[in-house]
């Protein structure tokens, strides 16, 4: 099952897509909201699920589903909490700088607490005051839960997840060091990001959905070149039920949180750093990564970040070449 939000209100109004993502059928008269399908999804998700088999069907009235009209799945949530799943992603970052990555990394995630009162959709810019804060995208998988009691385990917290898509992480670089330096956290730095067109169901990943993983390549291209073909199955230390649980230790999470992934990020096949596509590597999921790379290869970054009118394009692909999420493409602005 498929579900997005199109543009009403503050929340959107609830519409189950076609899988091709071609249609959808007004949901409203079952939950109002995704939101509120989420607060009551044992009871709702059924109705839901009869929808959507309709619509497959053609027995319902349905209209095309655009993803330029669509908001965030999720305009607003309860909850967002960005893990750092893929761990070669902060080892880079630490060796570009020269300092040792803690072994308590491979075994305790990092996990940060965003901004989640307002959500980007797909096909909204970037808001940009100033380019010398140094905008970047970070090209995420995001899980979507219901309620998770505190000190749930990893298996109980795979049980909790409804829903599966996309996120922009949108990061400003320049602003990162500083923050960090106060030993408080992000917050100028982490700015509104974007959610994919529509989130879906684990079971409507089929076997792409495993071991708490999405095993799909997640594609980044920056001004209609490609910047990553980065496979999110691979070199995901912490699963997402190892994340959710890792939330939950010490409180209760509400329906409707989303948890995020981190920056997608592959080793080279010999090991070492990511490549550039152009030199035959999966390339990134952020700009900041091949930055990272340069540095420790060339003893600089050349790569530049984000300026005022360049696109970024992320989206994800099933086995015949299908947009799972429908793509999130924004403008810098």
């Amino acid at each position: 099952m498929k579900l997005a939000s199109l543009k009403q209100g503050r929340d959107g109004r609830l519409v189950v897509v076609s899988g091709d993502l071609a249609w959808c059928a007004d949901a409203t008269h079952i939950a109002p909201t995704l939101q509120a399908a989420l607060d009551d999804w044992e009871n709702v998700a059924p109705g839901l699920e009869l929808l959507a088999t309709d619509l497959a069907h053609e027995a319902i009235p349905m209209m095309r589903f655009h993803e330029r009209l669509a908001a965030a799945p999720l305009p607003r949530a309860y909850q967002w909490a960005d893990g750092s799943a893929y761990v070669n992603h902060v080892q880079l970052v630490r060796q570009a700088r020269g300092a040792e990555l803690p072994e308590s990394f491979w075994t305790d995630p990092l996990m940060y607490q965003g901004g989640s009162d307002g959500f980007l959709g797909p096909r909204d810019p970037i808001p940009l005051a100033d380019e010398a804060w140094g905008c970047d995208l970070e090209a995420e998988i995001v899980v979507v839960t219901g309620d998770v009691a505190q000190g749930s385990d990893r298996e109980t917290a795979l049980g909790a997840i409804r829903l599966v898509g996309l996120v922009n992480d949108v990061s400003l670089r320049n602003l990162i060091p500083a923050e960090l330096a106060k030993g408080f956290g992000f917050v100028q730095s982490k700015p509104a990001s974007a959610l994919s067109p529509v989130l879906v169901t684990p079971d409507e990943l089929g076997d792409g959905w495993r071991d708490g993983k999405l095993h799909r390549r997640l594609d980044v291209d920056i001004n209609g070149a490609p910047f990553g073909r980065t496979q999110a199955g691979e070199d995901m230390t912490f699963d997402f039920g190892t994340l959710i649980a890792h939330l939950a230790k010490t409180r209760s999470l509400c329906a409707g949180s989303i948890i995020g992934s981190g920056t997608v990020s592959n080793r080279d096949a010999d090991g070492g750093p990511g490549r550039p596509i152009a030199d035959g590597g999966r390339g990134y999921s952020c700009i900041a990564e091949v930055r990272m790379v340069e540095t420790i290869l060339n003893g600089a970054p050349s790569t530049p970040f984000l300026k005022r009118g360049d696109t970024v394009r992320i989206w994800a692909e099933d086995d015949r070449g299908h947009s799972i999420f429908g793509a999130i493409e924004q403008t810098v602005g």
